[in-house]
């Protein structure tokens, strides 16, 4: 279950909208939506919540690059909503790589078994724990990730914003004096 909501700050303090994510396939697009939510280029915060799994807060000021934090990166991964807010830069990655790498060896046709290794298929033992994971398995780290300062300068500070769990984006919004407003969308 996933709760979404944008948060704009206006001259008289924030107001809040329940989002739907139905349509937003990246970064980008999430940004433009809070972009269009924004009163006079204003901050407008995204908030993204999977039950108690994890969160993620999205940052947008006018024209500048979002900021994004991330509460567990590895559960947010296993969400087609956390895989938005965990770009490549955003895990130190270089654009594109995990294609790159496919790519290459789709050309020149590696599957594993060149030097005489078994196939998967000759394979019978369930030891492999390269594969327990799924795909992309070790590239995410567990844990928060991004920029911890994101609302430091709104009334929660790193070392809040590390600690928070559960009931995590109500008491985020306590910090911004917009809990009753969130409220009203939840």
């Amino acid at each position: 279950m996933y709760f979404a909501a944008l948060l704009a700050r206006t001259e008289d303090g924030w107001e809040a909208s329940d989002t739907e994510l139905d349509d937003v396939e990246t970064l980008s697009d999430l940004t433009d939506l809070a972009r269009e939510a924004s009163v006079d280029e204003d901050t407008v915060l995204v908030f993204i919540e999977q039950e108690d799994a994890w969160f993620g807060v999205v940052r947008v000021d006018g024209e500048e690059d979002p900021r994004i934090y991330v509460s567990d990166a590895s559960a947010a991964a296993r969400s087609s909503y956390g895989e938005i807010l965990l770009t490549d830069e955003l895990l130190g990655r270089e654009p594109g790589a995990e294609d790159t790498i496919a790519a290459l060896e789709e050309l020149v046709g590696l599957d594993g078994t060149e030097d005489g290794e078994p196939t998967p298929a000759d394979n019978d033992t369930t030891d492999n724990d390269e594969d327990d994971d799924g795909p992309g398995a070790g590239v995410v780290p567990a844990g928060p990730i991004g920029d911890t300062g994101v609302l430091s300068d709104l009334g929660l500070p790193e070392a809040e914003l590390l600690m928070l769990r559960t009931d995590a984006l109500t008491e985020i919004a306590d910090a911004l004096g917009a809990a009753e407003v969130l409220e009203t969308v939840r």
